[in-house]
């Protein structure tokens, strides 16, 4: 998803949008927002229309994505939801919000799949702590920070095994797997190859993945 330095609650007045800006480590938003507790932060996102990520008691509105990007998520969904019906792991879409405890960042992943029991964050119910796999389709805007400081907030949650990347571009899906020693493996697949996750057992085909997608760089639709 795009992102939009936006203080929370005050986008929907007109407010300016400075782009990018983004809540990661070592950078700093250009709007000096008032700092909100997470309970805080939580309050004003039930009664906003915008998405949000916190981080270090400071937001960022989170613009909506582009046909593409809602249509690979989908297929995302799909081709994993079949394979893991029945065995006990859950897929969810960007609705769900994850908190990575060590640092605090909260986020809505593309796409989470959670296995075994929901461990929810202790502040909220509804936001979650334990992902096994969290997946996320590039953009222009987000590609530098989902590939950097965001990954390096999602290899802190404990129970992660691998990070799944989507591009826009081009057909191409890197899988980075965590090892027994936390180190990370990147497994990268092309048409008319698989994407492999381990870490669910699953095998997801490329071309499934961006069945009727119009690629950004070519113009491409894969049918």
């Amino acid at each position: 998803m795009r992102l939009k330095a936006c203080p929370l609650g005050i986008e929907e007045a007109g407010c300016v949008t400075f782009e990018p800006c983004y809540p990661a480590v070592g950078m700093t938003s250009s709007i000096r927002q008032p700092r909100i507790t997470f309970a805080e932060y939580l309050g004003l996102e039930r009664g906003s229309q915008v998405k949000h990520e916190f981080l270090d008691g400071r937001t960022w509105a989170m613009a909506g994505g582009t046909i593409e990007h809602a249509q690979l998520a989908a297929n995302v969904i799909r081709e994993l939801g079949a394979q893991l019906r029945g065995r006990g792991c859950r897929v969810f879409t960007s609705d769900l919000r994850v908190r990575v405890a060590a640092t605090g960042l909260a986020t809505y992943p593309d796409v989470t799949v959670v296995c075994g029991s929901i461990e929810a964050d202790a502040e909220d119910e509804n936001t979650l702590q334990d992902p096994v796999v969290l997946i996320e389709v590039l953009s222009d805007s987000t590609e530098a920070y989902d590939r950097s400081e965001k990954f390096a907030h999602y290899r802190r949650i404990p129970s992660l095994r691998a990070y799944v990347l989507v591009s826009q571009t081009e057909a191409r899906i890197e899988v980075y797997g965590r090892n027994d020693d936390a180190s990370w493996t990147l497994h990268e697949a092309r048409p008319p190859n698989a994407a492999i996750i381990a870490a669910l057992d699953c095998r997801v085909e490329v071309a499934a993945v961006y069945e009727d997608v119009q690629l950004a760089a070519s113009g491409d639709i894969i049918a």
